[in-house]
């Protein structure tokens, strides 16, 4: 009796994927709506309360301080091994390589560069505004810190914002934005939320941030996340170019191939000339016999015209063999002379 295997979990999670079109129709790309645009306005709000709360030395600054003499990694020292690696979440090396290996998968299955383009722009943006912040600011962290409850700013720092925080955001906010769906782009997003605010904190314990630079790196990552809808017009133009030049590309390959050169056959090995058919054959080949006689005498005619052989006289070293006579007339001609009979 034959039974059938059970399936597993992941037998039908590559069964699904199996199933998934290569290319789908309707993908579900975030817009900006005016939810999205008041999200990101108050963002910015946020943002840069915390940049004047930090350059006016406010509560703020104090709290930073606070929480620094209070050393979180000596009151729990026994997370701090693990901690040690959880923060490499917020690295950009590793975790770029993560998730570019899974939008590159994605954008094999799908035939669509967009994920690929989209997180490019992200990372792109993250450098561009994360990295002129903190060298404009300058600021100094906790282990460098030269003043008791001074800001620390420009004496050539460049931890805030948290650059760990805001690359936790983006790096696993672009797999939420890319989702598919509604529903999994909201679960994605709680994961992402989670992630990120777990490395931010990190950074926090191990006492190389302080609390306000984990809240602008937050602020940072979650712009730029909100700010990705204006680029999709500009992704999917580039989009279109790099599939265009792809498509010419191989159009050239392809008249190259359909064109190959003359075939030589080997050394000793006759070539197989193809046969044409008869009717194929027969008017252009006496044409072009005709054309090449008209055009160029054979080789073995003498240069000059051409007579027949009764009107010419044969020629031998010596001479004539027949001495010339006046009454000898040519063959095939009629004789003056009256034929005489009797």
């Amino acid at each position: 009796m034959r039974t059938e295997r059970n399936l597993t979990r992941l037998d039908r999670v590559f069964a699904r994927l199996d199933r998934e079109p290569e290319r789908p129709a309707h993908l579900d790309v975030p817009r900006m709506s005016r939810h999205r645009v008041v999200l990101c306005g108050s963002t910015l709000a946020f943002y840069l309360a915390i940049v004047v709360a930090v350059l006016t030395t406010s509560w703020l600054v104090r709290f930073d301080w606070q929480v620094m003499f209070f050393r979180p990694y000596q009151q729990w020292p026994e997370i701090h091994a693990f901690l040690d690696y959880w923060v490499v979440l917020g690295q950009r090396g590793p975790t770029a390589v993560m998730v570019a290996a899974w939008l590159g998968w994605r954008s094999w299955r799908q035939h669509t560069l967009r994920p690929l383009l989209m997180f490019g722009a992200a990372l792109l943006l993250l450098n561009a505004t994360v990295g002129a912040a903190k060298i404009g600011m300058g600021r100094l962290g906790p282990h460098y810190a030269t003043a008791i409850g001074s800001n620390e700013m420009w004496l050539g720092g460049d931890i805030f914002p948290s650059g760990h925080t805001a690359n936790a955001v983006v790096t696993w906010g672009i797999l939420a934005y890319m989702a598919s769906t509604p529903r999994t782009r909201r679960y994605l997003s709680a994961l992402s939320a989670v992630v990120s605010l777990s490395v931010g904190l990190t950074t926090v314990y191990l006492g190389t941030h302080w609390l306000s630079d984990v809240f602008l790196g937050w602020a940072a990552g979650l712009l730029i996340l909100l700010a990705l809808p204006w680029f999709e017009p500009l992704i999917s133009r580039i989009e279109a170019a790099v599939l265009g030049l792809r498509d010419s590309w191989r159009a050239r390959r392809a008249g190259t191939a359909a064109l190959p050169g003359p075939v030589t056959a080997p050394v000793g090995v006759p070539a197989m000339v193809p046969q044409r058919p008869a009717a194929e054959e027969s008017a252009p080949a006496r044409e072009t016999v005709g054309a090449a006689r008209a055009g160029r005498p054979p080789a073995y005619l003498a240069p000059g015209p051409h007579t027949a052989r009764s009107e010419r006289t044969p020629v031998t070293p010596a001479g004539s063999r027949r001495p010339p006579h006046p009454d000898r007339v040519s063959r095939g001609t009629t004789s003056a002379r009256p034929v005489a009979g009797g």
